[in-house]
């Protein structure tokens, strides 16, 4: 698992992706537009291991130059990254969770669009299956699925989170991922610094019960949770097909709604680029300091005490 989880997908070949843009804006007569999918991990330079396991939200490439995303208005964030990777600096890493274990699960259909729209972006996006999670403390933290989970999230630059509201909260299956991400393990603090975009669906009318406890989630965590957020009302009619079987083919329906879910993935991106490589700016903190401080002039005084 680890070293699936460790490979590093080939970053970009920059000078291909500009010439891809160049012909393409000018068949289009988009400008600096970048309205298709240039910026889009492809599979051939893709690892094919991580693809099958963590990417099931992929349609194929003919899909994907032609569906509504490939024709979404991103000029600004596609230049923040297009500028980012020409700097060298390795795509975006971002983990996606949903909570729900249903074959036809909403909160899974309306996660696979925001990775499609994260895709189109550049993003390395990996889709985490809470199927195999045990419930929190039932077994040692050693199990296979807590050890994949721990690791994607280290591996993350930022996360998006989508629960159904239950019972005007978070689902179980949605608390149980967090619950066995530790606040800190040793030094190491598995979510600090990430940021972070929450989105909720609903199977009645629009509600914000989920997304408020997902940002006091995050904020608890140590995230950067972005402002804006998403709340899916009656979800079972924003899919086609009510969606379908279940396996992600059937599309999010235009709305609104739709068009907050590509706000909420745009400006996550956004924060994601302008805080990388801050994250130990923002950790730094007095009381932290202060005790590490004294921990050290402890250890100074006992081992002068010996000697």
């Amino acid at each position: 698992m680890k070293s699936l989880l460790c490979r590093v997908t080939n970053p970009l070949n920059f000078n291909r992706i500009a010439v891809r843009m160049s012909s393409v804006t000018a068949q289009r007569g988009l400008g600096t537009s970048c309205r298709i999918q240039p910026l889009a991990l492809s599979q051939a330079d893709d690892d094919a291991d991580i693809r099958s396991k963590y990417r099931p939200f992929l349609l194929g490439p003919e899909v994907e130059d032609s569906d509504w995303i490939s024709e979404l208005e991103l000029d600004t964030v596609a230049s923040m990254v297009i500028d980012s990777l020409a700097q060298n600096q390795a795509r975006l890493k971002v983990l996606v969770l949903y909570g729900s274990l249903r074959k036809r699960s909403y909160s899974k259909l309306m996660a696979y669009e925001a990775s499609r729209i994260l895709h189109r972006l550049g993003c390395d996006v990996r889709v985490f299956n809470p199927s195999s999670l045990p419930i929190r403390d039932s077994v040692p933290d050693t199990h296979p699925a807590v050890q994949e989970l721990r690791a994607l999230s280290l591996w993350s630059d930022g996360h998006i989170w989508c629960s159904p509201e239950q019972h005007g909260n978070l689902t179980a299956v949605f608390k149980n991922q967090i619950d066995w991400i530790p606040l800190a393990t040793g030094s190491v603090r598995p979510t600090q610094g990430r940021t972070l975009s929450i989105i909720q669906v609903n199977g009645g009318s629009q509600s914000f019960n989920a997304v408020n406890t997902l940002r006091i989630l995050g904020r608890w965590m140590r995230m950067f949770v972005i402002p804006n957020q998403s709340s899916l009302p009656l979800a079972w009619k924003a899919f086609e097909d009510e969606g379908g079987d279940g396996s992600g083919d059937k599309r999010l329906l235009p709305s609104g709604n739709r068009d907050r879910l590509v706000d909420c993935m745009e400006e996550f991106v956004k924060f994601t680029l302008v805080m990388r490589g801050k994250e130990e700016l923002f950790a730094d903190r007095y009381s932290e300091r202060k005790e590490k401080a004294e921990k050290e002039r402890k250890v100074a005084l006992a081992k002068a005490e010996k000697s």
